[in-house]
């Protein structure tokens, strides 16, 4: 065999192994990307959940509260973009963090009507709303370190040739921001009052059930108190 056949030989291997190395990466962002889409569905079906609660909330408030017409507009009208914000994926992430905020507001107003804490329906659903937030706590966890993979892998070279050249793009954080990074406790017990709540430890892993205290949830009734999830590092 003349050494030019040998040459070509080595080429032709070359190129395969490169042919293979490049489907190999692709389909590696594909399930990366795909995990993305999936965790995002899974926080985005606790998203729509807490959406529907909302207006119950606000009207059992309101029924102590009338008066507090600015934080039930705000409130209201957070959902309503929070709703509407679907197709942006950045959009709604900002959407969402501007009704954490004003859901916030509106336990804070239901913290000074004793009456209030002792209604049934109110309690019901502070403790739906709660295991909600829970659920989408560990949801957003999850997500934010499937996207930190994805992102890392898009931009680890050579695999960010292959990412590049077939259109791959970053994904966008679930992150919390303004003051939905302040961890706050609200205690509906004897005594009440806000307090700052102790540092949480982020952990990764699929969404499981909702915990009896999770980080972005709401009040329930007694020692446990809502607060959001530490902002992604």
């Amino acid at each position: 065999m003349s050494g030019w056949q040998i040459a070509l030989i080595v080429v032709g291997l070359i190129l395969i192994a490169i042919v293979f190395w490049f489907i190999g990466t692709y389909n590696r962002f594909v399930a990366l990307r795909n995990r993305v889409e999936e965790a995002w569905r899974q926080v985005d079906v606790e998203l729509h959940r807490r959406h529907d609660l909302i207006p119950n909330l606000v009207e059992t408030v309101k029924g102590y509260a009338a008066h507090e017409r600015a934080t039930f507009e705000s409130v209201t009208q957070a959902r309503a973009n929070a709703v509407s914000s679907g197709g942006d994926r950045s959009q709604q992430v900002q959407s969402e963090n501007m009704l954490t905020d004003a859901i916030g507001r509106l336990f804070a107003v239901a913290e000074q009507y004793p009456q209030l804490q002792a209604d049934a329906n109110f309690r019901q659903l502070q403790t739906d709303l709660t295991g909600t937030e829970d659920r989408i706590a560990n949801g957003r966890r999850y997500y934010n370190a499937v996207v930190r993979e994805y992102n890392t892998k898009l931009e680890t070279f050579p695999a960010s040739i292959v990412g590049s050249m077939t259109g791959f793009r970053r994904s966008t954080y679930f992150e919390a921001q303004g003051a939905a990074r302040e961890a706050v406790q609200v205690d509906f017990g004897q005594g009440g009052g806000t307090r700052p709540a102790a540092p949480q430890q982020e952990q990764f892993g699929p969404p499981q059930g909702g915990t009896q205290q999770g980080q972005q949830g709401y009040p329930q009734q007694g020692q446990q108190g809502y607060g959001q999830e530490p902002p992604h590092q």
